[in-house]
This record gives C-alpha cells, structure tokens and sequence, in this order.
C-alpha cells in the first residue's frame, strides 16, 4: 500500500492547459475524488497517474518512488473504466483470472485469489457465464473482480458507474463503499456526478478548467464553498446563488431584501444559501416572488421562483400545494447565508 504525491504537475497539449500546477498529497487508503464537469482536467490527472499521460511539468510519487518514467505496467496499479473492457470469449472466472496469467502469478493461487475477489463483489453464481449473459451492474462488478485480484497498491476508477441505470449506480455504489473498507487501498475515483463524490470521497478534489478549484471533505465543501463555481456544482440541487449589493449588514437585489448580515464588508456581492435552508413563508419575508416551477419529490416539495435575477429552489414540506404564477414569499436566515466577491466569485471570509 502506498500513498500518492503529484508535485506542481501540469499538462499541456500546445497553448492548451489540460492540468494546470496540481499539487496534492493524497494518503494510503484514502478515497479520493476528482470531480467536475467534463473537460475540468480530472481524468487527466488520473491518466497521468497511471503513466497513459506524461506530465508536461512537475512530478508524481507512488510512495517513496518517482514514477513520472515508469510504464503503467510497472506502477503497480488497477484500473476499473467506464467501459468494462471484459474478453466476450471469456467466461467471467477467466475474465477475473487473466491479470494473474498476465502477470506470472503463480497458477497454484490462482483459484483462491479468483474466488475471494468474486465474493467480495457477490459474483459467484455467475462465473460459469460469458459477459453477454450478463447485466450492465453485473459486468461492471467483473471488472471490479478483475482489478480487486491483482491487489495493487493504488486502485485508479475513472467514471465506473456511468452506464449503469439509477437503480444500479446506487447499489454498485453501496458495493464500491464497502469493497474500499475492506481493502483499505488508495483510491482515486474520478466523476461528474456529485452524489456519488459526496456519498463516496473521504476528500473531494473540485476541478475546473484544469484548475483546482477547493479540496476538502464533502462536508467541508457541501457547508463552505470556496468559490461561487464550487457553490454551484455542489448539491441537489445547487446553492441558490443571487447577485445584489451588501450595506450596513443588508442585502438588497430583485425582489430580495435580507437584514443582519455582516457590516464588515459593503458592495457588490454573490448571496447564496441551499434550498433547505430557506422555508416558505405565510406572510410577506426577505423573498418575494411568483412561482416559476413546482416539483414533487416525494419526501418533499420543491418550489422555484425568480429573485435576485436567478432562479432560486426552496424545499418546501411534502404536503405543500401552489400554482405556477401564485404570488409566494420565503424567509432566509442571515445565519445560513453565504458571500461570495461578485467580481472574483471567491468566498467572502467574515
């Protein structure tokens, strides 16, 4: 087992940017996840990892050793992709097995090895089959087996769960939870998916336009955004976000006005605050609107309206009931409030 360090590691193609000075130390068993939308640099990073990609600047550590020179096959690695990559001539005892033949293990293990990982991802009643008799979630969990087998020290997941249906992406998930717990192996899990960096991560590494964007734990991202990029990526939905200017600890935009703010800071700012955190109100409150959009989720009613020259959600009870057009009103506490430099989007530290 080994942790992982990248050291101002940058990659260009041209005047392009894929990866711009990421420095990170990553350590062994953590779960680690890159996440951002596509083209921010994150499956980038974990190619370089691998050695698919050599850096253009800077270094990257498996442990003690560089490995910027070293072939992928000499890094010790595994790597689960989006597309299963399983042998169709293969049965799936066969499918798991093939690392071990690839890489001499010797054959007296083999069987032990093969059957612990197929436990480990609950395929034993499915070894005899061929990947075409299989479901998506099951072929997925192949290639899981195929990587658990060889017991690397680093396990590289780019995107895994992305051909899976819902249903499949929460139990696959679930598996995927538990397996690292059982292993304690460094992983790197790359997504664009937020719930699965939210639910998965021991860390989550934000990424935009090749740039890191904030890295913390999912609560520490989820309650203190860095940045108005990282506000918006983060949540289901996402922070509320409305621009307006700050004075004498007020906030006053369209159709919004919320007293007891800070006084420290006064001008142009970016107000956010999470849909949960807000309630609609029975009488005139800090917002007021007509509403845009009603949703219901089962657990819960989500209203939308338009205030402060954004569409805003606030998650209202379950039994809740309006009409798109209805005029409607909303409270927000100051104290849940976020405040971000209008000009720079950056977090406001008060």
């Amino acid at each position: 087992m080994a942790g992982i360090r990248l050291d101002k590691v940058t990659k260009r193609w041209g005047d392009f940017v894929g990866v711009d000075t990421f420095s990170l130390d990553i350590p062994d068993a953590e779960f680690l996840v890159l996440l951002g939308p596509s083209g921010c640099g994150k499956t980038t990073t974990m190619r370089m990892i691998a050695g698919l990609e050599t850096p253009t600047t800077g270094d990257l550590y498996i442990g003690d050793q560089r490995v910027n020179d070293l072939e992928p096959k000499d890094r010790d690695i595994a790597m689960v992709f989006q597309s299963y990559g399983l042998y169709p001539n293969m049965t799936v005892y066969e499918n798991i097995r093939f690392p071990l033949k690839v890489r001499k293990v010797d054959p007296a293990t083999h069987n032990d090895r093969v059957m612990q990982a197929s436990a480990m991802v609950e395929l034993d009643d499915f070894l005899h089959r061929r990947p075409a008799e299989l479901s998506g979630g099951q072929r997925q969990r192949v290639a899981l087996a195929r990587a658990i087998v060889r017991k690397p020290t680093v396990f590289l997941m780019d995107e895994p769960l992305s051909n899976l249906d819902a249903k499949l992406r929460v139990s696959t998930r679930a598996q995927i939870k538990n397996l690292h717990s059982q292993l304690n192996t460094t992983t790197i899990y790359v997504t664009h998916d937020q719930i699965e960096a939210m639910t998965l991560a021991d860390r989550v590494v934000v990424m935009n336009k090749g740039l890191v964007q904030q890295v913390g734990t999912p609560t520490d991202i989820y309650d203190t955004p860095a940045n108005t990029f990282v506000a918006g990526f983060i949540g289901s939905p996402a922070m509320n976000l409305m621009e307006g200017k700050l004075e004498g600890g007020v906030f006053n935009g369209e159709n919004v006005t919320i007293k007891g703010l800070t006084k420290k800071y006064s001008g142009p700012v970016t107000l956010g605050f999470r849909a949960e955190d807000a309630e609609i109100a029975s009488k005139k409150a800090q917002i007021g609107s007509k509403v845009y959009s009603m949703e219901l989720l089962g657990e819960a009613t989500m209203v939308t309206m338009k205030a402060g020259g954004a569409l805003v959600a606030v998650k209202a009870g379950k039994e809740y009931r309006s009409k798109i057009g209805d005029a409607i009103s909303a409270s927000v506490p100051p104290s849940i409030c976020h405040l971000f430099d209008k000009s720079t989007g950056e977090r406001i530290a008060v």
